[in-house]
């Protein structure tokens, strides 16, 4: 058995770890924690639900006694509080998946500009294995560090790789439309999100996720993002030029080539959030606009699933050579 400790147990993201790792038949949860104040709480008095089926209390942090009962931690915290916590680990010698944004981009200086503050452990951000898993699973296997992907970017870039590998599109006049759940903003935004509503944020290429996509697409976009009302589950719509005429079948050959074999991808007519939701999976819809001779690919996820919790549970099967289905169908 994989002993798991998950940090930050109290957000949306930690919640769904636990959930996802009480079905894993190959892992253990031996410590659960956050910011308790000194007040740790049984895991059934936070989430009811799971009465009867995990007895442990979430504790405050503490990296000595989280790491001797770990064989690997979950870091489910914010930007910026990540970075001082994970070190301690990797010092101690445990592998860590974090699910903050400290340790996705490469370039401390880049870090510093769209998040505006000093990185603190800059040294580490070249070993971070960014965990895209059907980009780089080779790389995931022997990661110490993972940085599990953002949301956004995880819908985008699984949508967007494949046409630009193949060069059938233009990098140059990259447009992004992408619509995700309130959850995504985080508990503290939920409490003060009125429902219904829809509408764009971070306008005007500032949102946080930009260099993160750009970084791994290598080349730039404008990207627009928008909360909707529903709960979870994203939805974006990406358009690309092509750079000469093919068929919509022959994409679809394309994409099936890179993802055909993969387990939480699917390529399907029309990518539709109520057919993600609460499921690891990554649906694909390609489509050509022939007026425009623009490529628009659609691509949804859930937000918590394959943009958080799920990617993350998926990376650690990797890293420790476990089937990757474990715990996620």
């Amino acid at each position: 058995m994989i002993n798991v400790a998950v940090i930050g147990a109290k957000g949306y993201a930690g919640e769904e770890l636990i959930k996802i790792l009480l079905k894993h038949s190959k892992v253990k949860i031996t410590s659960l924690s956050g910011r308790m104040e000194g007040k740790p709480k049984h895991i059934s008095e936070m989430y009811p639900y799971l009465e009867g089926k995990l007895d442990i209390f979430c504790e405050d942090i503490d990296e000595k006694k989280i790491a001797e009962n770990a064989d690997v931690i979950f870091t489910a915290l914010p930007h910026m509080v990540s970075m001082e916590i994970v070190s301690k680990f990797i010092t101690l010698g445990k592998k860590v998946i974090d699910l903050s944004a400290d340790f996705r981009l490469k370039d401390s200086v880049v870090y510093e500009k769209w998040y505006k503050t000093k990185h603190t452990n800059s040294e580490l951000l070249e070993k971070a294995v960014y965990g895209l898993c059907e980009l780089y699973r080779k790389k995931i296997k022997k990661a110490k560090l993972l940085a599990n992907p953002g949301c956004y970017p995880t819908s985008i870039i699984l949508g967007c790789y494949p046409a630009l590998k193949e060069k059938i599109v233009k990098k140059k006049g990259i447009i992004i439309d992408s619509k995700s759940g309130y959850s995504g903003g985080g508990r503290e935004f939920v409490k003060n999100y009125k429902e219904p509503n829809c509408y764009a944020y971070q306008v005007g290429g500032i949102h946080r996720h930009i260099p993160e996509i750009e970084q791994e697409l290598k080349c730039q976009i404008t990207f627009t993002a928008h909360i909707i009302p529903q709960e979870r589950g994203m939805l974006s719509t990406i358009y690309l030029q092509l750079k000469k005429d093919i068929s919509s079948e022959d994409v679809v050959a394309v994409y099936k080539k890179y993802y055909g074999n993969e387990p939480f991808i699917r390529i399907v007519e029309t990518a539709m959030t109520k057919n993600v939701v609460n499921t690891n999976y990554c649906d694909i819809a390609i489509n050509i606009d022939g007026r425009t001779n623009n490529l628009i690919i659609t691509s949804a996820i859930d937000n918590l699933v394959k943009g958080a919790a799920g990617q993350a549970v998926q990376n650690m099967n990797i890293m420790f050579g476990i089937d990757e289905n474990e715990g996620l169908i």
